[in-house]
């Protein structure tokens, strides 16, 4: 009889074994479903972000829109962004400078015989480059493209 209550148990043991597998199942499923509705709410809430912001800059560029559209057809109530400068003042001949005929000016200097004077005098700094030079610096650019176009095949 021992061998029966063993058979017995048993089969009490792996029914109570699939019982479990299948809650557990049944719990699985649950809880997978519960993963696929809050990641499609995550995703639904970083759409919603996504377009609310979108939808804000949307809006600011037609307020931008509106407004700039507004000062093209009344141009004198808004004062514009940058406005320019006034233009210089015209300058008036007096009647002994129309008089007096023209001074002879001297040529300009040659570029290498720019001082440091006439370089603040206009602002402007000139630098003589000689002819060899900038042929020397031509070559220089165009064996560095070749370099690159080198590199970029190997």
């Amino acid at each position: 009889m021992s061998e029966q209550k063993d058979l017995e148990k048993l089969q009490a043991k792996r029914a109570e074994l699939e019982a479990e597998s299948r809650s557990l199942k049944e719990e699985q499923k649950k809880l997978e479903y519960s993963v696929k509705v809050l990641q499609e709410q995550v995703v639904i809430e970083e759409l919603s972000d996504n377009n609310k912001s979108a939808k804000d800059a949307i809006s600011q560029l037609e307020a931008k829109l509106n407004d700039l559209e507004k000062r093209m057809k009344h141009p004198s109530q808004a004062p514009p962004e940058n406005p320019a400068p006034p233009p210089p003042p015209k300058e008036t001949m007096t009647e002994v400078e129309v008089a007096a005929p023209p001074e002879k000016k001297e040529a300009p200097p040659e570029p290498a015989e720019l001082t440091l004077e006439d370089s603040e005098d206009s602002g402007v700094t000139v630098t003589a480059i000689d002819d060899e030079a900038l042929v020397e610096t031509q070559e220089a650019q165009s064996d560095k493209n070749q370099e690159k176009k080198k590199h970029r095949f190997f």
